[in-house]
């Protein structure tokens, strides 16, 4: 009886700690593939799971930050899903590369053209972004779902310092530092470098296995004509002993 006790108390408190944890993973969220450094470039994923259980998400809309405007955006195209870029003049323009950009992106809008994300299911909407600014840790994003039964969340309120997570917390990309050598990411020739590398890698560990496998093949061809020299010195002992 005690047992059960303890065990069903267990089970209580697994509960209260999942219904407890859950508000806090059900909101949209933004992640980088990696990093996002500063000055860089990144690509970034909005999760968005659905919180309904009787309604699908069938829009997404994605508000970026007007101080720290991106000029470079790139969705990925996902199947059922149709996604429109929408850029703005900038009011001072951004010098990239040598060239100065006069606009930026200001919103990226998903629609569904399926069935969207259904109950008990989240969706990932990927982003190529850049150049990251360098004088910020983080961008913050305003996000709108909109579910089929036409009701609208918006995940708007910033996180500020020192305070509890609001109800409905804003996409927040954490920023990176640049590395000493300035690298901001990945690129291709990181890309190539690792794959040689890897390579590399694998033809060492082969060789290293195969010299490992000839010399336990010597070592046991040693150990067996060591065992029959013994056995023909024994032999040829009590063949004198009886002569």
């Amino acid at each position: 009886m005690k047992a059960s006790r303890i065990a069903a108390s267990g089970v209580l408190a697994a509960s209260a700690v999942v219904v407890l944890s859950a508000p806090a993973f059900a909101h949209v969220s933004v992640q980088p593939e990696g990093e996002a450094a500063k000055g860089g470039y990144a690509t970034i994923d909005f999760k968005v799971p659905n919180e309904r259980d009787d309604a699908s998400t069938t829009k997404l809309e994605v508000n970026f930050p007007a101080e720290h405007p991106l000029a470079s955006v790139m969705p990925q195209p996902l199947d059922g899903w149709t996604v429109k870029v929408t850029k703005s003049k900038l009011a001072k323009p951004l010098e990239m590369h040598g060239e100065k950009i006069d606009e930026a992106v200001t919103k990226v809008t998903w629609t569904a053209t399926g069935k969207g994300v259904e109950p008990g299911f989240f969706q990932k909407f990927p982003l190529s972004v850049g150049q990251l600014p360098e004088d910020a840790d983080q961008l913050v994003f305003k996000a709108i779902q909109t579910y089929d039964n036409k009701e609208v969340v918006r995940w708007i309120e910033p996180q500020k310092e020192g305070e509890e997570e609001p109800e409905n917390p804003a996409p927040a990309l954490t920023l990176s530092t640049a590395s000493e050598d300035g690298h901001h990411g990945s690129t291709a020739e990181d890309a190539s470098a690792d794959s040689a590398s890897a390579a590399k890698d694998t033809e060492a560990s082969a060789s290293s296995d195969s010299s490992d496998s000839t010399a336990r093949v010597l070592a046991i061809v040693g150990i067996v004509v060591g065992a029959a020299g013994v056995a023909y010195g024994v032999l040829a002992g009590r063949r004198r002993t009886n002569a």
